[in-house]
């Protein structure tokens, strides 16, 4: 999913890979790494489309595509639900400052952080 990010995600064929059932494969992915895989894959394409903005020559809609969401309505819902700012403002924004750091630690520093979810667990 890291690297296939911009593809569908599929997780019958992810579950065939690992040898399991589609529901152990998705129970186990959410013990893991403490969220769902549809939930894991669009933060990854979350966090590649604000490199994208950052770069600023691709239109927000362009970075929607590219990242492999096929719906900007719901691409820049979960963008603001993840970066707290839409992603028309993201890349309008100064990105100066985190051009002269090194890759790695912009991804780290620029990661999406799901917000913690109250009341019943989903």
């Amino acid at each position: 999913m890291d690297r296939d990010f911009a593809e569908p995600l599929d997780v019958p064929a992810l579950a065939r890979q690992a040898l399991m059932s589609p529901g152990h494969f998705a129970r186990s992915f959410r013990a893991a790494y403490g969220e769902t895989p549809y939930s894991y894959l669009m933060t990854r394409r979350i966090e590649r489309a604000k490199a994208l903005l950052r770069r600023g020559d691709l239109s927000v809609t362009e970075v929607c595509f590219a990242v492999g969401c096929t719906s900007l309505g719901s691409f820049s819902s979960r963008f603001t639900e993840l970066v707290g700012e839409t992603p028309s403002a993201y890349r309008a924004r100064e990105h100066a400052a985190v051009a002269a750091i090194p890759a790695c630690f912009t991804k780290m520093r620029t990661r999406p952080i799901r917000p913690a979810r109250t009341g019943a667990s989903a």
